[in-house]
Formats: C-alpha cells, sequence, structure tokens
C-alpha cells in the first residue's frame, strides 16, 4: 500500500504526489498581525500507524508559534484550521 494520498483520502503513487503542485496543496492560510496560520495537504501519511494524518495544520509567530494538528480528511483540516484562526485570535479554540 502507498504512504501517499490524494487530497480525496485516496491512495496515490509517488510520482503522481511529486507532480501535484504546491499550490494544489494549500488548504487555506490567513494572516494577521503577528502571525499565521496554514493548512496544508501533506499528501504522505504522517500517523506511523492507525488512521492516515495526510493535513497538517500550524501556526506561525506570536503566541502559539509552532503549534500544530493532523488529521485524516480535508473536512477535518478545515475544522482544524477555523480553530487554530480562533485560537490566534483569542476566541473560543
Amino acid at each position: 500500500m502507498s504512504d501517499y494520498y490524494g487530497i480525496d483520502g485516496e491512495p496515490i503513487m509517488q510520482d503522481e504526489w511529486i507532480r501535484t503542485p504546491f499550490s494544489d496543496r494549500r488548504v487555506a492560510v490567513d494572516e494577521f498581525d503577528g502571525g499565521r496560520v496554514s493548512t496544508v495537504h501533506l499528501g504522505l501519511d504522517h500517523s506511523y500507524g492507525g488512521p492516515p494524518l495526510i493535513f497538517e495544520t500550524m501556526i506561525f509567530d506570536g503566541e502559539h508559534d509552532g503549534e500544530r494538528w493532523r488529521y485524516t480528511t480535508l473536512a477535518e483540516a478545515k475544522v482544524g484550521h477555523a480553530r487554530a484562526v480562533a485560537l490566534v485570535k483569542g476566541e473560543t479554540a
């Protein structure tokens, strides 16, 4: 089985992943004074067992710099991104 997954969560071959433009890997980016929240499609499974973790949200700069979360589905990644944005804004996380 492949360790690479398309944005739809289906396994793909490594060469297909390599040909995927970076712009197609970006799920969402929000920038704020003093920070940024970015969610991307990693493609490569980062779970080390269990359901594949192929999406990642990360906070850059500010109080929560370096915090990150990984997800299995695009829907989970979008919800996680919104939660990270709320965290950075000081709203309910």
